[in-house]
């Protein structure tokens, strides 16, 4: 335990320098307060010219919260599947990495950490404006407040299980490595209620989005801050928090099983055809 947990704060650190030290400080905060910003004016900009509806509808703020939270899963996705490929490509270091006496799985983690990191910075931005800007009604209760923070760490478990999985991906996939975790985030911000109800897609396609944890982790998540009596997508309308958060730990621990289960068969393939350290050029 002692060495998993150096490993995750070494990482964690390293990561953060990584993260944080490519411009100068002023620069970085621009950037990062400038980013959340501009993603959710395209949103609204959709909202307004799509739905052709008003920014005290009930249906604003639950579309807001999902797309302001789905920012964490494109920075864990693509925070934890980049690391091999960062250290592979960019430093020529993962050689090292694997002679190191360290569990690989916590350096991954430990190296996502930072954009968790910079993921919570976005949202918190995020949020912040929504409530200056467009009066966001957020109520938290106390016991809501408990099932935020349960629906955070479950919904956190569950998006490493697969940025572990995908950095396995990484390892045997030859070309385009570098989108891997953006164009999965892209994908799935379709299939679990980001934005749009799972009615929406063709019947064939909906059995995914219940299949995601990141769906029963959104609707907690919009739950808790919005308050019991808040606007819901018919998805889960019969469905009490107990019941979201039930399944929600069920998907997070499947999630984490087969993300690593993945990455160690993934990891083993890649030795067998010397793969580990195999630059790409890109």
């Amino acid at each position: 335990m002692r060495t998993l947990w150096r490993t995750l704060r070494t990482a964690a650190w390293l990561g953060w320098q990584i993260e944080s030290n490519w411009t100068d400080p002023f620069l970085f905060t621009v950037y990062s307060i400038a980013k959340p910003i501009a993603s959710v004016l395209i949103l609204i900009l959709m909202y307004k010219v799509v739905a052709r509806a008003d920014f005290g509808h009930p249906m604003f703020a639950y579309l807001y919260l999902g797309n302001a939270f789905y920012i964490y899963v494109g920075a864990v996705l693509t925070g934890i599947s980049q690391v091999l490929i960062i250290d592979r490509e960019e430093y020529g270091v993962l050689k090292y990495f694997y002679i190191a006496p360290i569990p690989p799985e916590a350096y991954l983690v430990g190296r996502g950490m930072a954009r968790m990191a910079t993921g919570t910075i976005a949202v918190a931005i995020t949020l912040l404006f929504g409530v200056l800007a467009f009066g966001l009604p957020l109520r938290p209760s106390a016991a809501g407040a408990g099932v935020f923070l349960l629906a955070m760490a479950l919904g956190m478990l569950a998006m490493i299980g697969l940025g572990v999985g995908l950095a396995g991906a990484t390892l045997l996939a030859a070309r385009h490595v570098w989108v891997i975790g953006e164009a999965v985030a892209g994908a799935l911000y379709l299939f679990c209620g980001a934005v749009f109800p799972l009615e929406v897609l063709p019947p064939f396609l909906r059995p995914l989005g219940y299949g995601l944890p990141l769906t029963y982790w959104l609707e907690s998540v919009r739950r808790a801050l919005l308050g019991p009596s808040a606007f819901r997508f018919p998805t889960f309308a019969g469905w009490s928090d107990a019941q979201l958060l039930g399944a929600l730990s069920g998907m997070a621990l499947l999630s984490l099983i087969l993300g690593f289960s993945f990455y160690r068969f993934a990891e083993g393939r890649a030795r067998q055809h010397g793969a580990i350290d195999r630059e790409t050029g890109y």
